[in-house]
């Protein structure tokens, strides 16, 4: 049986970088090409099951096979989020069949028949390139591995207990691995080179080369020592941050300047043990460096409750003492040393089965598969043991209270007691995003029951509908959904997975911000127990954590990059808070870099950015301005620095090159190609030649700064008339004229233009670098700015006429906007003899486009969730939360405890960023600086409320009298000149404050109350 609308196989070729865009950057074309001609066996549906079904139908592969002939059961639907209450008793491969091949139409899905009660056999597994196996016996995962590993198929086994899980991996005795890490190829440039038995390399001091002993490097565009270029790859000796060794050079040619050198990744081989040796041999792979012992203790663990569910035919009941004492004899028999704590923990858990344990260990097991068949990132070697035993209630349940209760929840009840699940379902959660993130965790939360009890609810934002690059990675979604609000769509389905979750979720469709304040309201925020923050920029994040710090509430942050991500916990007056700490601004690319002397495609793509944003935004904005805003021309002039060019644009704009027809916009791309890539670089070379040299009598032209060419338009060169099409059709956008890709007509018309003559003008100065002073521009007398503003249409002559700005918009391949980027920065990148860059990834590039995959995003929630149990339990133990960092490509775990909230003191009073002052009341200033100098002889000098400054020592008498005797409200309204809001209840305040030696005093906010 299968489901697919495609009943034909995938061709490997057609990727659909709409769907696949944010995993393209990921994983790259061939690893997907790979991944699109293979066939992939999972056996084993229950929720774990459905997890990696789920990872690997989104990614992308060439066929799915499901087994699981075992009939659905209520205590199912409590993790496997595909199944629905009338699935029970239906075979579960089946069951989750259409569900999950409804995820992508490209990857065809079936079932192996079987029976219940029985678990497949080796004649089954035939013609896949991997097999996982989840929840399998011991004897079944060794039986099917011998043939495996004889055979050369990749071969995962997993299983999930409770807060454990552990991982086997066997890609076979000689794997290759073509990318471990899967990073973008390090280079950089050469400063020197020496002639000498072990060669040192010296880069340039402007970035260090970053890489490490044993990689491979290659060069180009050295001079001198030629043979170098292109030569095999040579590895390397790091010597420095700017140095590294080479080997022998002494035999080549004498180096003279110049040379690029390019990281080479080298393929990896990797030797595979079968499971049966690793039972005797392990090597472990390690998930947390503070549980070194855990790895040993659950190895003998596993191995010992699968010998015991053989022997019984069942699993030790939740929490029995008789049950767990067989298990960790069985253990010891095994390992003598083995921790009996741990085991023991592992069998009271054996009946469990939670979501989010489930998500971290799918979503990994999903991409060690995809590792497998694509060979791109380093494969988990071999051995993993997980658990999340801090999760657990601070006061532990005792067996009664872990009993089945007939409910869908029994599976995490039989870890948790039923006490505990009822704090599950009453808790009250803000999810603030419901993108990828937002999507898992809602799924999550679903099959925990989160928010489902009679006083839970889930409150969940987000303004984006659903496009279809979404469809990759966020599952909720369906192609039916496109253009529907994400909110509103990811809420509905969460209820339809568990409807105990109907009537409980609010969809809003309301941004996060200063604006929507009268929404999320204090008593918004004091109708919640928590905060979730499933957002994809800094500044909502920030803002977020911001009103939890003022609200007191916990805030649970994550994020995700590529195969990077990484989890925060924040706690009221127990952990920092998120801005506390704050990642290093990016390197911005200098702007004499972007206009004269471009060396890489990042630089290139950059300056093409920025014409189109000078061409095509903001000048028809400009015009706009004008045409709507009387004062707008005195402002400019008052802005521009009495210079006449802004004006002169509008003037061009509206009047000098105003097109009528798209021919006038075809000629008009033609004169732009001529200026942007002949004309400006003869004036550049006219005013640098190639030959010049610097003050010291170095080349100019050496190093980081290319000597450019000027281009000569050929319209049979595609990339000429790509740039003048693309160019042409913007130009036309801005003007409301009907556009066209008409080649042959562009290509004819282009041809027939006459171009004017170019003569390079001279004493014109070229800034060397951004600390130089930028070449001066002689202002404008007011005389010649009033003759260019005299010249304008007035308009009223032009009254309703507007011109429509482009909004950039990198997804759509149909409007220009990617084309004429990036044709431009190609073209460009011509001009300075640099390797040109795809599509794809001036697509990245120019639409600062995060780099995503489904696997990241389930681990990373998963490993929220189990952070959320934790609040729910109001630990307030700092060791027991853990922040997170995983790069699921290395692969590579790490966990620490949150940082402490830093302590600080007025007087005898201890504070931090959790506490502050409060007024009530609406009192007068006088009383609250009166309050700081009779109860703590703190003299108040200055005191704001958001940018207003409210008071001072230093404001005028008169103004400082009347101000001591406002109300603060009234206060507030005064100097900002504003009506207070009515959901304004309270203000946020500052002070600065001195003791009486007079040195400053730090104090927490103010709550004003009114």
């Amino acid at each position: 049986m299968s489901a697919s609308d495609n009943k034909m196989d995938v061709d490997e070729q057609a990727i659909d970088e709409g769907l696949y865009s944010r995993q393209l950057y990921v994983l790259g074309h061939e690893a997907m090409k790979r991944m699109a001609a293979s066939n992939i066996l999972i056996v084993g549906l229950k929720g774990l099951g459905a997890e990696i079904a789920k990872d690997i139908v989104l990614a992308g592969v060439k066929s799915v096979a499901l087994y699981d002939p075992d009939p659905v059961t209520l205590q199912d639907l409590g993790s496997q989020f595909f199944l629905r209450p009338d699935d029970i008793g239906k075979p579960r491969a089946e069951a989750s069949l259409v569900p999950i091949a409804e995820l992508n139409s490209y990857v065809p899905v079936r079932v192996l028949p079987g029976e219940p009660g029985k678990e497949i056999t080796v004649d089954q597994i035939q013609g896949f390139q991997v097999i996982v196996l989840t929840g399998a016996s011991l004897a079944k995962q060794l039986e099917i591995n011998d043939w495996t590993h004889s055979q050369g198929i990749h071969f995962i086994s997993a299983d999930t207990r409770g807060l454990f899980g552990t991982i086997f991996n066997d890609f076979g005795p000689n794997f290759t691995c073509i990318d471990p890490t899967g990073e973008q190829p390090l280079t950089g440039i050469i400063a020197a080179i020496n002639k000498d038995k072990d060669s040192l390399v010296t880069c340039l001091d402007d970035a260090r080369h970053g890489l490490e002993d044993g990689d491979f490097v290659s060069f180009q565009e050295v001079q001198g020592m030629t043979e170098l270029n292109d030569s095999e790859p040579r590895k390397i000796t790091v010597k420095g941050p700017y140095t590294f060794s080479i080997g022998d050079t002494s035999n080549l040619s004498d180096y003279v300047r110049g040379g690029i050198f390019t990281q080479v990744k080298m393929p990896k081989i990797i030797h595979f043990k079968s499971l049966r040796e690793t039972l005797k041999e392990p090597e472990f792979f390690m998930t947390d460096f503070a549980k070194f012992d855990r790895p040993a203790a659950l190895h003998a663990g596993f191995q010992a409750l699968s010998e015991y569910e053989s022997q019984k035919g069942r699993s030790p009941h939740p929490r029995n003492a008789a049950d767990a004492a067989e298990v960790v004899a069985l253990a010891k028999k095994i390992d003598a040393e083995v921790d009996e704590k741990i085991v023991t923990e592992l069998a009271y858990q054996a009946c469990g089965d939670l979501a989010p344990v489930n998500a971290v260990i799918g979503a990994f097991v999903a991409q060690e598969a995809l590792k497998a068949v694509s060979a791109k990132f380093h494969p988990m070697v071999q051995n993993m043991y997980f658990d999340s035993l801090e999760s657990l209630p601070d006061t532990l349940p005792a067996e009664a209270d872990c009993q089945p209760t007939g409910t869908r929840y029994d599976k995490q009840i039989a870890v948790f007691g039923q006490a505990f699940q009822r704090k599950i379902a009453n808790h009250r959660q803000f999810l603030v995003g419901s993108g990828a993130i937002g999507c898992e965790m809602l799924k999550n939360w679903s099959m925990m029951g989160l928010g489902t009890g009679e006083n839970g609810k889930i409150e969940v934002t987000d303004l984006d509908s659903i496009e279809k690059s979404n469809l990759n990675r966020q599952f909720l979604f369906r192609p039916k959904d496109l253009g529907k609000f994400k909110s509103e769509v990811s809420g509905r389905v969460a209820a339809e997975m568990n409807p105990d979750l109907q009537g409980k979720i609010t969809a809003r469709q309301v941004k996060v911000g200063d604006d929507s304040e009268h929404i999320y309201t204090e008593e918004f925020f004091n109708g919640l127990d928590g905060v979730t923050n499933a957002l994809d920029n800094v500044q909502a994040r920030q803002y977020m954590d911001r009103r939890c710090v003022f609200f007191g509430k916990p805030l649970l942050e994550s994020g995700t990059l590529g195969t990077k991500g990484n989890t925060q916990v924040v706690y009221p007056h127990l952990t920092e808070s998120y801005s506390s700490s704050q990642d290093p601004p990016e390197k911005e690319i200098p702007h004499c870099t972007l206009r004269s002397f471009p060396n890489n495609i990042q630089h290139t793509i950059e300056w093409a950015k920025k014409q189109f944003e000078d061409i095509f935004i903001d000048p028809p904005q400009a015009v706009n301005s004008y045409l709507s805003d009387p004062k707008y021309i005195d402002a400019l002039i008052k802005t521009s620095g009495q210079h006449a060019g802004p004006i002169e644009q509008i003037y061009d704009y509206l009047v000098t090159n105003k097109p009528l027809t798209f021919d006038e916009c075809i000629t008009w791309g033609r004169l732009l190609f001529e200026d942007k890539y002949n004309n400006s670089i003869q004036q550049l070379l006219y005013s640098l030649p190639k030959d010049a040299v610097t003050n010291d009598g170095q080349p100019f032209w050496s190093g980081p700064k290319r000597a450019p060419d000027a281009l000569t338009f050929d319209s049979s060169d595609p990339l000429h008339l790509q740039f003048v099409i693309s160019a042409a059709n913007l130009r036309a956008f801005n003007y409301g004229l009907k556009g066209s890709t008409d080649e042959a007509h562009i290509k004819a018309v282009a041809d027939g233009v006459l171009v004017p003559e170019f003569s390079p003008k001279q004493g014109v100065t070229v800034q060397i670098n951004d600390s130089d002073a930028a070449p001066a521009n002689t202002d404008d007398s007011p005389d010649d700015i009033q003759t260019v503003v005299a010249k304008l249409p007035s308009p009223s002559s032009l009254a309703g006429y507007r011109l429509v700005p482009v909004d950039f918009e990198k997804d759509d391949d149909s409007n220009f906007h990617i084309d004429f980027i990036h044709s431009a920065s190609n073209l460009r990148a011509t001009n300075y003899n640099i390797k040109l860059a795809e599509r794809h990834t001036t697509k990245q590039i120019a639409g600062k486009i995060i780099p995503a995959i489904a696997t990241t995003t389930s681990l990373v929630t998963g490993l929220v969730c189990l952070e959320l149990y934790k609040i729910i339990d109001g630990k307030k133990n700092l060791e027991q939360y853990k922040n997170g960092f995983v790069n699921i490509a290395l692969p590579f775990f790490g966990f620490s405890e949150p940082i402490a909230c830093s302590k600080s003191k007025y007087g005898d009073v201890e504070w931090t960023l959790w506490d502050r002052i409060e007024f009530k009341n609406d009192p007068k200033l006088k009383e609250i600086i009166d309050w700081f100098e009779t109860k703590h002889k703190l003299d108040v000098s200055m005191v704001s409320q958001g940018v207003s400054l409210l008071w001072s020592s230093f404001t005028a008498p008169k103004a400082r009298k009347e101000r001591l005797e406002m109300p603060f409200s009234k206060l507030v309204e005064t100097v900002a000149k504003k009506t207070l809001p009515q959901h304004v209840k309270a203000f946020v305040a500052e002070v600065v404050v001195t003791d009486q030696e007079g040195e400053d005093v730090d104090t927490p906010f103010l709550v004003v109350r009114i």
